[in-house]
């Protein structure tokens, strides 16, 4: 059996959920960002996209599945917007760069997976990656719990399911585009 390095990650400035097909799963982030000056937030930013990188080996990775960026458009860039997106497209540039084929996957269409509905809120997919699929510590952490499932939409994908989905969760991986994976 080939066995395939999948990453999923939910990024955010103050906590990125990491997870990958083999179980493994952790939060990483960095408090204060949008309050400090442009020069300290650039490099602050480059260092924790560099970090997520490190950790996940998402630049050798055969899929990356991440949260797809979304913008509340009445929120005037509040909230760190500008940052998030910078770090979102950091990350997503290294990976890519490095050859790996990632998949933006909508918040409906995790949660499809997760709960076999598009809808629900983050302490429903806590308890559903809980129950179905124990192998990721999340502790609680709906961050980590969003990345697992991702990472476990790409094992799914690529034929090395983590866990005996119902046909209802399994929906959601019709939704999605995907790339052509070579082993």
């Amino acid at each position: 059996m080939t066995r395939f390095h999948v990453v999923g990650l939910d990024l955010s400035l103050t906590a990125t959920g990491m997870a990958n097909g083999l179980g493994w799963c952790e939060k990483v982030g960095r408090g204060g960002i949008t309050n400090m000056p442009l020069r300290t937030k650039y490099r602050m930013i480059n260092e924790l996209a560099s970090r997520i990188i490190v950790l996940t080996n998402a630049e050798k990775a055969d899929l990356v599945l991440v949260e797809k960026l979304v913008f509340n458009r009445q929120d005037g860039g509040r909230g760190g917007a500008g940052e998030r997106s910078y770090l979102y497209y950091r990350t997503m540039g290294i990976i890519s760069e490095a050859g790996v084929p990632v998949v933006e996957v909508p918040q409906g269409t995790l949660k499809t997976y997760a709960l076999g509905k598009g809808s629900g809120s983050k302490n429903e997919i806590v308890d559903s990656i809980a129950r179905r699929l124990p192998m990721f510590a999340t502790r609680g952490d709906h961050n980590m719990a969003d990345a697992a499932t991702l990472a476990a939409m790409g094992a799914d994908y690529l034929g090395h399911p983590l866990a005996d989905m119902p046909k209802a969760h399994r929906a959601a991986l019709d939704k999605l585009t995907w790339p052509e994976v070579t082993q």
